[in-house]
């Protein structure tokens, strides 16, 4: 058993998810058990190259980890020869440039969603990648995480017989920065900055109804800005030019319907900060980030409507518990274990630039419904 090493630059390491899941809970996790187990025997060590735009955050991060390779000049990162693979967790606005950049140097890229601001963006870097040649991925987090991979589970395994119908709630209270610190940056309140609730949740909705459910066919979406007023990071008042709520209805192939509410004006009255209801003839499901609760057509009890009386019945205790049955890792950390296989092993790998780009045209056709008010069908891309 041998060890082999592959260079990685990671830009956005400063950021929440870049440095929360992708590099602590990802990449230093493979780290730590010693590297990536390949198909021959050996192990697949990741060895780091952070990118970012503030020397100090850097610095701070690499002494905090141990590591002692960044820096602030992405070209001359990219000019590496033991650099093999960019990742990109920057803000929207920067993704596309940095990754024609690595693209033009030859690396394969992994990246953060949404890969460009819009869909022709999105569509050439797809096609630019592969006229060079590289191996190319998007995290596609949520298909990774036990909640997901239970749901697929039962839709492979025939469970629900013919899907009917989706309901997903997304979100939580986002507070506005004035009287308590906001959970999220400011720009993704700004518009102008890339900001907005349908570019930043719709390309996760597409990729789990797509990859677990079936091709979305058409989309009618209304939007709204529900706070039109916020304050940023130092304390200052800003308009809040961005949509922070989303109100969706996607066909999938087969006359499948899903409604999907994303808001960030939401308090959460619900088990997980995202469910998914699933309805079919032969039985339902509920299914989070983490928990899935299934209801077999066998055992559906019979509700009567009786608004004279108070309800009695449990109906929560009435749904069954979906098993663990595996353990499951981290999704961001599982994700980049697949992308690492295919670039080493060329192992398959399905979450491509073009699946990226699918995701982005979602949104964009989103915004295209919400602001014609009307139902957008959804054209195949070539």
């Amino acid at each position: 058993m041998a060890r082999r090493t592959i260079g990685i630059v990671l830009n956005g390491v400063t950021g929440r998810m870049g440095y929360r899941q992708h590099l602590v809970r990802s990449l230093l996790a493979l780290r730590e058990q010693g590297g990536l187990p390949l198909a021959d025997g050996d192990r697949l060590y990741p060895e780091l190259v952070l990118v970012g735009r503030s020397e100090a955050k850097l610095r701070e991060i690499a002494d905090r980890h141990g590591l002692t390779d960044w820096t602030t000049d992405l070209a001359a990162a990219l000019a590496r020869p033991d650099v093999d693979i960019y990742f990109d967790a920057q803000v929207t606005a920067q993704r596309e440039k940095a990754l024609r950049l690595a693209i033009d140097a030859g690396k394969h890229v992994y990246t953060e969603k949404p890969t460009a601001e819009d869909l022709a963006g999105a569509v050439d870097l797809a096609r630019l990648a592969d006229t060079a040649g590289i191996k190319h991925g998007v995290v596609q987090d949520k298909l990774f995480l036990p909640g997901m991979l239970k749901l697929k589970r039962l839709v492979d395994g025939g469970f629900f017989g013919r899907i009917l119908s989706i309901r997903g709630e997304f979100g939580y209270w986002v507070f506005e920065g004035d009287w308590q610190t906001a959970q999220r940056p400011s720009w993704n309140y700004r518009s102008q900055d890339g900001g907005g609730i349908v570019v930043d949740m719709f390309p996760h909705w597409h990729y789990v109804l797509e990859q677990i459910f079936g091709e979305v066919k058409a989309v009618t979406a209304r939007i709204a800005t529900h706070l039109p007023a916020r304050w940023d990071e130092s304390g200052t008042a800003y308009d809040a030019t961005a949509d922070d709520a989303a109100y969706g209805i996607f066909e999938l192939a087969g006359g499948v319907i899903a409604q999907i509410n994303s808001s960030w004006a939401v308090r959460v009255y619900r088990d997980e900060l995202v469910e998914f209801q699933v309805d079919g003839t032969e039985g339902s499901a509920v299914a989070g980030l983490r928990n899935c609760r299934i209801q077999h057509r066998a055992a559906t009890p019979k509700p009567v409507w009786n608004p004279d009386l108070p309800a009695t019945e449990d109906f929560r205790s009435q749904w069954q518990v979906v098993p663990d049955n595996a353990e499951f890792d981290n999704g961001f950390k599982a994700q980049w274990e697949l992308f690492l296989r295919h670039v080493v092993e060329d192992t398959p790998y399905t979450w491509d630039l073009w699946a990226g780009a699918r995701g982005v045209q979602l949104a964009e056709l989103g915004l295209r419904s919400a602001r014609e008010g009307r139902r957008v069908e959804i054209p195949e891309l070539s």
